[in-house]
């Protein structure tokens, strides 16, 4: 009875491991305004994402300009001006300060029930950009409003769904890697042979390891295959990257744990058997 009740207590060790690595996520790095505009940071590098942006507010730039017969090379000199400033500092801040906004309007948005889409303000982005065209003597680029200018990052049918999922996320990302713990050290202290336990229940920590690998990869499939043909897919897969490299750089990591810690079962294992 003690070994079946070990061996119960390491399979749901193993399916724990990949639901408290998702909790966690949702409650510390999605719900962290500064952990979550850290995340996204290093898309303001990303090609893809850069010509979004720029194409974006091209589009807004050049429709608050009427320059008659010179629209066209107007609207040229606009996109040459747009993808030199993405290069810049004063981009990257521009577009932190964008995340920042969109990650305050999302989490309002599952706090009130308000509004059915999250989108990122360009308006910042634009601000620093008409400085910059002012700045390099671009013409009629004083003319230029600070216009709000809004891309659809995310869009669902019913937030109050949405609202109770993260929110009962939000709740087990405190006590479930608790519990997962527990539960691994109640497998090893009812077992009969504690070093066999020991050892199963490291390759259960790496098989729950596995299992978050394959259902990051999996999620990714499905939220690519399932965008809207307008939604740029090389953009939003680096966004889909940026948000879960914290849970792929954590399986990784409690993959080592489990292998390591089944290692050490097998080594001792070994070593005592030897005269």
């Amino acid at each position: 009875m003690r070994t079946f009740l070990s061996a119960v207590l390491i399979v749901l060790v193993a399916l724990l491991v990949p639901a408290s690595a998702v909790a966690y996520w949702a409650d510390h790095e999605l719900g962290n305004a500064d952990r979550y505009t850290a995340a996204m940071s290093p898309l303001a590098g990303d090609p893809a994402v850069q010509g979004v942006v720029t194409t974006q507010a091209n589009r807004a730039l050049a429709a608050q300009i009427d320059a008659g017969p010179f629209q066209e090379g107007i609207d040229a000199l606009l996109g040459e001006a747009l993808r030199s400033f993405a290069g810049t500092p004063a981009y990257r801040t521009a577009w932190d300060a964008a995340n920042r906004a969109a990650h305050a309007a999302f989490l309002n948005a599952l706090t009130t029930g308000h509004g059915d889409a999250v989108t990122v303000d360009l308006a910042p982005v634009i601000a620093r950009i008409r400085e910059e065209l002012i700045a390099d003597g671009v013409p009629l680029a004083d003319r230029i409003p600070v216009t709000h200018v809004s891309v659809k990052v995310m869009e669902y049918d019913n937030l109050g769904d949405l609202r109770k999922g993260f929110r009962m996320l939000q709740i087990a990302g405190v006590w479930l890697p608790v519990l997962t713990v527990v539960l691994a050290a109640a497998a090893v202290a009812v077992a009969v042979h504690r070093r066999r336990a020991v050892l199963a229940t490291g390759l259960g920590i790496a098989a729950g390891a596995v299992l978050l690998w394959i259902a990051v990869g999996l999620c990714r499939r499905l939220t690519l295959d399932d965008l809207p043909a307008d939604i740029d897919r090389p953009a939003a897969a680096a966004v889909y990257d940026a948000l879960t490299a914290f849970l792929r750089t954590t399986a990784w990591v409690v993959l080592a744990i489990g292998l390591a810690a089944a290692l050490a079962a097998w080594v001792m294992g070994r070593v005592r058997r030897t005269p």
